[in-house]
């Protein structure tokens, strides 16, 4: 059988009996299993579809600024579900409300968040850019003593509750040396106030006015408040709750002291 040569040739060497049979009784290399690539783990993107039905939650805002109330609603996609590599992230959000003097920048605010939300990526950069705003006519303290400078602040920090509740925000919890500390020292005041009103209530003769002005004290405050009337805002936590106990105003709610 004649084989044409169309290269040069530039080497050759002759095969032997004994390397033919050498040849025919080689092991075979057994075949090297390539593992299978792993199933493809679908990340947020702005090209992922919107799927029919989406999980979501609502958060009221009732700011004094404003008549009524605004709901802001954060929908969640699941990506890769019923996997190890299942999350949940925001796809979009709305914002409703019956006062119609800010539907403009509500409208322009929500499309903008919803494109970043689909963007992927860490989107956490949103609740301390939001949180940062600032309203000229002035903020308001919200229940609980917490203190808010505008209306975008708020639902700065609506979107940072909702993204701890979803896993992307870590809420770093207080150290056991802190909390018994707080304990300590909320439980010192409330007695200490205690002593005081009940030494207040005794030349009035009656229980009576004592608690309707515990009861006054307390909507001073605001409603779902637990910190003192007297409270002033923590330059840490922006949270009415600093109070002045041995000469040192301490945080009831996180714990900072300037004492240390």
């Amino acid at each position: 059988m004649a084989i044409k040569i169309s290269k040069k040739i530039k080497g050759y060497a002759v095969q032997k009996p004994e390397d033919k049979a050498k040849a025919s009784v080689a092991p075979v290399a057994a075949p090297v299993a390539v593992p299978e690539p792993e199933s493809n783990i679908i990340q947020m993107h702005e090209k992922v579809e919107r799927p029919d039905v989406l999980i979501g939650s609502t958060y009221k805002i009732k700011s004094p600024l404003v008549e009524h109330a605004m709901y802001v609603t954060i929908n969640d996609i699941v990506l890769n579900p019923g996997t190890e590599h299942e999350l949940r992230r925001p796809f979009e959000v709305f914002i409703n409300s019956k006062n119609m003097d800010h539907f403009q920048w509500i409208v322009a605010l929500t499309r903008i968040m919803s494109a970043v939300f689909r963007k992927g990526g860490d989107v956490t950069f949103l609740v301390d850019e939001m949180k940062a705003v600032f309203d000229p006519r002035g903020g308001y303290f919200k229940a609980g003593g917490v203190y808010m400078p505008s209306i975008v602040a708020e639902i700065g920090s609506v979107v940072e509750e909702h993204l701890k509740s979803i896993g992307m925000i870590l809420d770093p919890e207080l150290g056991e040396e802190q909390k018994r500390l707080i304990a300590e020292k909320r439980a010192a005041f409330e007695a200490r106030a205690k002593k005081k009103s009940g030494e207040a209530a005794a030349p009035a003769g009656t229980g009576t006015e004592g608690a309707a002005r515990a009861d006054e004290a307390v909507q001073v405050t605001g409603e779902g408040t637990s910190f003192p009337p007297s409270a002033t805002m923590c330059n840490k936590c922006n949270t009415k709750a600093t109070v002045l106990m041995d000469g040192c105003a301490t945080c009831l709610n996180c714990g900072y002291s300037k004492c240390g």
